[in-house]
């Protein structure tokens, strides 16, 4: 699609926007891409953003309380080896 090129669309009586096709394929937004809508003095500004807010290794670290001592590195490598041939097996 060349620069100059304008695209438009119509507001639904819901407030619906459809964006063109060309400008969803060009930005790898399928359904259900979260945007965010910035009101700027230019226009509205869409940009994709995450389901969740961004968060830091400290914000979440020992959220969760637990009783038990840290397994090894050896005891998860067994736990993750017993479930996989748990679900193999189920196969």
């Amino acid at each position: 699609m060349a620069a100059a090129e304008k695209l438009t669309t119509i507001v639904s009586t819901k407030g619906q926007v459809i964006l063109p096709s060309a400008i969803r394929k060009r930005r790898d937004w399928g359904a259900g891409t979260r945007l965010l809508v910035e009101d700027t003095p230019e226009g509205v500004l869409l940009r994709p953003t995450t389901a969740f807010a961004e968060t830091r290794p400290e914000d979440v670290f020992a959220s969760l309380p637990h009783g038990c001592k840290p397994k090894t590195l050896g005891e998860m490598d067994a736990g993750v080896l017993a479930e996989a041939r748990r679900r193999h097996a189920r196969d």
